[in-house]
């Protein structure tokens, strides 16, 4: 008997693990093959509240995981891609979307199909050889695990026969169905294990084994149904916590949104279920149909019924997570790689694309105080600033070395072609922004040298070098205006034609200085430190170029 009980569980708990891996992996498949454009679905469609919702429903249904969508929303909001009322919108519909996975579960449930699983494994791995084609085949490697595993936990629950397990019955037959304290009972059994598990998928096929067996009535069933839906919350809201506040407040808003939902259908709890069992009709075999429907029904109410409410469940959500102001500004000088939210890989490189952007309007913001060195005459003025940018050098070290470590971290992920190779074109472009920190401190020692040596350039000497600086200044602008857009948005020529002035005017000033020295118009230390600053300047330049061919793959 024990051997008996002992072999049942193995295979339970086996199914299950097949049941998750194979979602898992069919959720990573479709969100390789989407790719970029996954990302570019989630930022742009969301103009309005409802638009932002048909996104969630669809992302939802396409990558088989509300807990994906939710993390990539959470991590657009985190990014500054979305507002908060938007983040809420999608979440609303990925509460829907992620319905669809209870239908195919209650498919599962409702006929043998492991009769589908053999013939999709030969599929799969024909297509895996072919390289071409591996991104499908590992969906359906996916999808057959999902078979592999519902079937298995089909036949499972059939052997364990739960519907004439006296000790089984007996113990789900001591809850009244109809007290609402079985129901609250229910309801938090089906959170805390979701919560446990991390996978509302699983909790589900469990519920579905007992209610299609007849060991559990449906109100249990299905309160342990509305339990999953807080308990899967807790995902989202552990993936925002070291998050911005404003991602914080998207998560917790998830939470909000299945809470409320929860609070009002135990008001009419038991009309509620009562109508979802007429509608789908039939015995206990049908029962798996009836957590799925009820499952759609309570998400599509329960946004017909909130989607009206966006502005106000962003200000209680608002009121609930406070901003920290103290905590806000005492961040890393990382923006967008702040916490743990590489759960949703397609979408972690987004945010380090947004943090090499901000890396790039760094880089130019430290070419400006160099401008603003340059002009200085207080000494005491000029030595805070000098040692302002020796600090910002000294961060742009440090961000090309985190940005570098994250992308590293994220390559070892299931990625798509396109998206490993924008990961080797961010880290080029890194190293070469970091060049460019280089530079800037470069002409700021250069500078601090002339300083401490009493040297001082001659009004036309400075006016050149200003002029040599507007388009060095003019490059890093092209360039972070190539960086923030769309690629094909940008022509690359005009950062070529600006380098190109550079270097023309770096021979011509170099020339100028030659005869000028020879000519006694100014002393050869002065020269020196003048071309010196030129060809900085120009070194700038081509780190700027580089930059730009990284971001287009030249």
């Amino acid at each position: 008997m024990n051997q008996s009980f002992c072999l049942v569980a193995l295979q339970l708990l086996g199914s299950l693990g097949l049941l998750i891996y194979g979602m898992r992996m069919m959720s990573e498949a479709l969100q390789k093959m989407a790719g970029p454009g996954l990302r570019h679905i989630l930022g742009r469609m969301t103009t309005n509240r409802f638009t932002g919702m048909l996104t969630g429903v669809l992302v939802t249904a396409a990558v088989q995981s509300s807990t994906a969508t939710t993390v990539m929303t959470v991590s657009f909001v985190n990014a500054c891609l979305l507002t908060l009322a938007q983040a809420i919108s999608i979440i609303m519909g990925a509460n829907i979307g992620t319905t669809l996975t209870a239908w195919i579960m209650s498919a599962g449930f409702s006929f043998n199909v492991t009769d589908f699983v053999y013939p999709i494994f030969i599929i799969a791995m024909l297509l895996i050889y072919k390289k071409r084609h591996r991104v499908v085949g590992d969906f359906l490697f996916g999808m057959a695990f999902l078979f592999l595993g519902l079937g298995t936990l089909r036949q499972t629950g059939v052997d364990m026969n739960l519907g004439e397990n006296e000790a089984v019955l007996r113990f789900f037959s001591s809850f009244d169905a109809h007290s609402f304290t079985t129901t609250l009972l229910f309801l938090l059994i089906g959170g805390v294990l979701t919560m446990c598990v991390q996978s509302s998928a699983a909790i589900m096929a469990i519920t579905m084994i007992l209610c299609s067996s007849g060991a559990l009535p449906i109100y249990q069933g299905i309160a342990l149904v509305m339990g999953e839906n807080i308990g899967t919350t807790v995902t989202s809201n552990l993936a925002a916590l070291s998050a911005s506040t404003q991602a914080r407040r998207a998560a917790f808003a998830h939470m909000f949104f299945n809470f409320f939902g929860v609070c009002w259908m135990l008001v009419v709890f038991h009309p509620f279920v009562d109508f979802v069992c007429s509608l789908v009709g039939g015995g206990a075999e049908r029962l798996s149909f009836v957590l799925a429907t009820f499952h759609t029904c309570f998400n599509i109410a329960n946004t017909l019924i909130l989607i009206w409410f966006i502005p106000q469940i962003e200000r209680i959500v608002c009121w609930f997570i406070r901003q920290a102001p103290e905590a806000e500004k005492a961040k890393l000088h990382l923006q967008y790689l702040d916490g743990g939210l590489m759960q949703t890989p397609e979408i972690a490189v987004l945010q380090a694309q947004r943090e090499v952007q901000q890396f790039g309007l760094r880089v130019q913001q430290m070419f400006q105080m160099v401008r603003r060195l340059e002009a200085e005459k207080d000494e005491k003025e000029f030595a805070r600033l000098f040692d302002k940018i020796a600090d910002e050098e000294d961060m742009t070290d440090r961000i090309e070395i985190e940005i570098a470590h994250y992308l590293e971290q994220v390559s070892d992920e299931h990625l798509s072609d396109e998206t490993k190779e924008k990961i080797r074109r961010m880290m080029r472009e890194i190293s070469e922004l970091e060049s460019i920190g280089d530079a800037c401190y470069n002409l700021a020692r250069t500078m601090n040298r002339r300083q401490e040596s009493g040297k001082s350039l001659t009004p036309a000497l400075s006016a050149r070098l200003q002029a040599m600086m507007n388009l060095a200044d003019d490059a890093l602008t092209q360039m972070n205006t190539a960086m923030s857009g769309h690629r094909r948005e940008h022509d690359i020529r005009e950062t070529f034609r600006i380098e190109n002035d550079i270097n023309q005017m770096r021979q011509r000033l170099k020339a100028d200085n030659i005869r000028a020295v020879n000519e006694h118009e100014y002393d050869y230390a002065v020269g020196t430190l003048y071309i010196d600053l030129v060809n900085e300047c120009e070194k700038l330049g081509d780190y700027v170029v580089n930059v730009v061919e990284a971001r287009f793959g030249k």
